[in-house]
C-alpha cells in the first residue's frame, strides 16, 4: 500500500506548486491508474512516491514505511519504471540486471529464474549479451520493466509505461500487473492512454494543476458525472469543469 497525506511540492523557480495538499491511498491488490493531463503533477507525485524527490510538506508511507524516516527500507520495497528508460548505455542488457540484482540483494538463483522468466515473455532473451546502447527504445523500455521487477517488490510504480512498447509486450505488461495484483501487491501506473486505463484499472485517479479531483472505481466516476459514458469523456468534463471550462 501507498500512502500520501496532505503532500506538497514546489519547484525552486515555481511560485505555483506542482503537487498541492494530495492525499492519496493505492492500496494493495487493486491495479491503480493515475490520470491527469500535461503539467497537472502525474510525474512529480510519483516522483515523490519513490523517493526521488522530497516533499515540502506532508507524510508518505510505503508499505507501512516511512520515506522521511527510513527511506532505504521504503525504497527497497518499489520496483520503478520511469517513464523514459535512461540506462547505462555501454553496459550489456544481462550485466544491467545483474547490476540492479546485487543492488537489491537478490540471490543467484532468484535472478537467473527472474530474468529467464521476463526475457521470455517480453522476447529479449537474444539480445541480453547485447549492449543497452544498442537496443531500440522499445526494448529498453522492456528491460527497464524487467529491471524493476527482479527483486519482487511489493509496490510496482510505472510512469507511462506503455511507451514505445509493441502490441504484445503491452499485452505481457497488462498481465503482469494483474498477475500481481491477485498475488496481494501494489500497482500503480500513470498513462494517458484511456482505453488502457478504462480495460485495466480497478481504480483510479485524476489530478488537475495539482490536486486530486477524483479517487476511485470507474463505476463511482461514472456515477459522480451522472453519464453511461467512456472514460475519456468523463475525464475531459472533470477537467475542464475544474478549470471553469465549458466543453461544445
Amino acid at each position: 500500500m501507498i500512502e500520501l497525506e496532505g503532500v506538497s511540492k514546489t519547484y525552486a523557480k515555481s511560485a505555483k506548486k506542482a503537487v498541492d495538499g494530495l492525499s492519496l491511498i493505492i492500496p494493495n491488490g487493486k491495479i491503480f491508474g493515475f490520470l491527469g493531463p500535461n503539467g497537472a503533477g502525474k510525474t512529480t507525485t510519483i516522483r515523490l512516491a519513490t523517493g526521488s524527490l522530497s516533499p515540502d510538506e506532508g507524510r508518505i508511507s510505503i508499505d507501512g514505511c516511512s520515506m522521511a524516516e527510513n527511506p532505504l527500507e521504503a525504497k527497497k520495497k518499489i520496483g520503478f519504471v520511469q517513464d523514459n528508460p535512461e540506462l547505462f548505455n555501454r553496459l550489456k542488457a544481462h550485466e544491467y540486471l545483474d547490476f540492479i540484482a546485487d543492488v537489491f540483494g537478490v540471490p543467484t538463483g532468484e535472478r537467473r529464474k527472474a530474468v529467464e522468466d521476463y526475457a521470455s515473455r517480453f522476447e529479449l532473451s537474444d539480445v541480453l549479451a547485447s549492449s543497452i546502447g544498442s537496443l531500440s527504445r522499445g526494448m529498453k523500455q522492456k528491460l527497464s520493466i524487467m529491471a524493476s521487477l527482479i527483486h519482487d517488490p511489493p509496490i510496482w510504480i510505472l510512469d507511462e509505461p506503455m511507451v514505445g512498447l509493441d502490441p504484445e509486450a503491452a499485452f505481457q505488461l497488462k498481465e503482469i500487473m494483474r498477475e500481481r495484483t491477485l498475488a496481494g501487491k501494489c500497482v500503480f501506473f500513470s498513462t494517458h492512454v484511456m482505453e488502457v486505463a478504462e480495460k485495466v484499472c480497478d481504480e483510479l485517479a485524476i489530478i488537475v494543476v495539482g490536486r486530486i479531483v477524483f479517487s476511485g472505481s470507474m463505476t463511482e466516476l461514472k456515477a459522480q458525472g451522472g453519464r453511461d459514458e467512456s472514460l475519456e469523456s468523463l475525464f475531459l468534463n472533470l477537467v475542464d469543469s475544474e478549470r471553469g471550462e465549458e466543453r461544445p
